[in-house]
């Protein structure tokens, strides 16, 4: 019996004993506790690692799709230069084109008066001096040429050809580019023919060339020259025109406006007065 009864005992000790044990170790072997909680850490940590993908992906898009942009952009920006080039090239050829032209057309009214004051060179025969017959029936001259006093030469005649060739060598200077050798030609042209036929357009393309040579103190003095002493000339308004913008590019810009407003009240509905009008425009655009 006691055998029986230790035997009970420990049999009713050890249900007791594991009842007491197993309710403290439940929670740690609660099998299907333990397999809800591993599969919702699974999950979390697979949508932390889900998400962490998604947000490098939109960073990396985002960066994508900037230097994209930025790509676009600079190619946008070296078309724009590429077409602003052209632009200029084409700018400057028709500058070259015009100025060209405007030569030319110099040039060819050149010889137009050449031509006209060639004509003029052939006088009319005086009928002064013309022969007379006298009484034995020879042919003499004017009783009134006889009288007259020999009148004295002070200087030697203009030769018109001369004067034109020389002209035309200067202007060929000019045309081909030679500045300088034209402004030596031009000055030499008027030292010897101050008031010739040519003198006027010389006094003028002598400016000019000072102008395109970037010698605008020279230019300005030379195209006042051109409108005090050959106030008759053709080349008047181109030279007011000239003045004008010499002004501008030496920053006068009060002389310039003035000189530029004449151009376009005086010579109203020409090429002269609207190029006047857009230098005026630049000069309002710049605030000058």
């Amino acid at each position: 019996m006691g055998c029986v009864a230790m035997l009970m005992g420990a049999v009713g000790v050890a249900p007791a004993v594991l009842a007491q044990e197993g309710s403290r170790m439940a929670p740690v072997y609660d099998r299907s506790g333990m397999v809800q909680s591993a599969e919702a850490a699974a999950a979390a940590g697979d949508l932390d690692s889900r998400i962490s993908r998604l947000e490098r992906l939109m960073e990396n898009q985002a960066l994508v799709d900037m230097l994209m942009r930025l790509d676009s952009l600079q190619s946008d920006t070296q078309g724009l230069r590429g077409e602003f080039e052209e632009l200029i090239h084409e700018l400057d050829n028709i500058k070259q084109r015009q100025r060209d032209l405007y030569l030319d057309i110099d040039r060819r009214l050149r010889q137009v008066e050449l031509a006209m004051a060639e004509a003029k060179v052939a006088a009319p025969v005086d009928s002064s001096v013309a022969p007379v017959a006298a009484a034995d029936g020879t042919v003499g001259v004017s009783a009134a040429l006889v009288a007259s006093p020999p009148v004295a030469v002070e200087s030697e005649p203009v030769d018109p050809a001369k004067e034109r060739a020389a002209y035309q060598a200067a202007f060929d200077e000019l045309k081909q580019g030679r500045y300088e050798q034209a402004i030596v030609a031009f000055e030499a042209f008027l030292q010897k023919y101050p008031e010739g036929e040519y003198a006027g357009n010389a006094q003028y393309w002598l400016g000019e060339a000072n102008y395109v040579t970037r010698k605008f103190d020279v230019a300005e003095r030379e195209f006042k020259t051109v409108l005090e002493r050959f106030p008759q000339s053709t080349k008047v308004a181109d030279a007011m025109l000239k003045l004008g913008y010499t002004y501008y590019e030496l920053a006068q810009w009060g002389a310039a406006r003035k000189i530029l407003s004449d151009v376009v009240a005086n010579y109203p509905n020409s090429t002269v007065a609207r190029l006047a009008e857009n230098r005026l425009q630049k000069m309002r655009m710049e605030g000058r």
